[in-house]
């Protein structure tokens, strides 16, 4: 049976609270739980200790027996000094989507046919003068 630590959710509307609990991976997430250890509540100040409750001997007697913590409740573990979480790298989340980038090449063509368009007439006005200075001359 796979264990995991993992949120609950409860609170209402657009007002998470969320249980810190063990259950089985493939019950519900709010369905049933072996063992509530804490709570979390997202919306209190990243400072408040009422933020993170954690009972931390249950939860160290979990991850030593086998349970595997989701992403969110290994951070909050980091935190609370049970686990050591490795730092994750992600260097394609900086990078634009396709149709960013159309946009972006769509734009980059637009710019470059506006400094052609204003190259073209600067380069044949001159041209026009110079014949015209040239009949003078010979005259």
């Amino acid at each position: 049976m796979a264990i995991k630590i993992r949120l609950a959710r409860g609170g209402s509307k657009k007002r998470p609270y969320y249980h810190i609990v063990i259950a089985d991976a493939r019950s519900p997430r709010d369905g049933r739980v072996i063992e509530r250890l804490g709570s979390y509540n997202p919306m209190l100040p990243k400072d408040d200790e009422k933020r993170v409750v954690l009972d931390t001997e249950r939860a160290a007697h979990w991850l030593k027996t086998g349970a595997q913590p989701t992403d969110r409740v290994e951070r909050l573990l980091d935190a609370a000094g049970l686990l050591k979480r490795a730092a994750k790298n992600n260097p394609n989340k900086g990078k634009p989507g396709a149709k960013a980038l159309e946009r972006l090449e769509e734009k980059k063509a637009a710019e470059d046919a506006a400094r052609e368009a204003a190259a073209a007439p600067a380069q044949e006005a001159p041209a026009e003068e110079a014949p015209a200075a040239e009949d003078t001359a010979a005259e």
